[in-house]
């Protein structure tokens, strides 16, 4: 799960180092389209297609804390069999055996840490942590980085089942 979306995460970050859109990202051909607070995108990576939805937070607290871009991202990759994958990259290193908490419509989803970015560890709760994005308005995002602040970061999910939608049918 996480070397795939290392891959997009690379991609992601490069998109945004070249400025453009709602989160940041390019407006290149790639580009699927913007949906409310959701951006998407399809490329080519070492040959195979990859697709993903992605969005920045409307709030990040504590405020004023050093932190390399921000954003919640949901990838496909159908040669490698990848569908709706969630990742947080949270512009820091994440505390060594720490975990990230996302909170959508009620529900809590605990997410795995490496260096910068938080994964689930299951295809059954990125399936359950999908239909709670669908159905909710707000999710919230938290963390721990290396130096011991607790970060949240409040996304909207205005346009993510459209955003969703158009990467399916984009990367099937």
């Amino acid at each position: 799960m996480m070397i795939r979306s290392s891959l997009v995460f690379a991609l992601a970050l490069l998109a945004l180092a070249l400025g453009g859109s709602s989160v940041g990202f390019a407006q290149s051909r790639d580009a699927l389209g913007r949906f409310k607070d959701w951006d998407a995108y399809k490329t080519t990576v070492g040959g195979q297609i990859a697709c993903f939805a992605v969005s920045k937070p409307k709030d990040m607290l504590p405020k004023g804390v050093n932190r390399d871009p921000v954003f919640f991202l949901i990838s496909t990759w159908p040669g490698r069999s990848v569908s709706n994958e969630p990742s947080i990259q949270t512009g820091y290193t994440y505390r060594e055996g720490s975990s990230a908490t996302v909170t959508v419509a009620g529900q809590s989803f605990d997410f795995f840490t490496k260096d910068d970015g938080a994964w689930l560890a299951s295809t059954a709760e990125e399936k359950k942590l999908l239909a709670a994005l669908r159905k909710g308005s707000t999710m919230t995002a938290k963390g721990t980085s290396s130096r011991g602040t607790i970060t949240t970061d409040r996304y909207s999910l205005a346009g993510i089942s459209a955003a969703l939608d158009k990467v399916a049918e984009a990367c099937k």
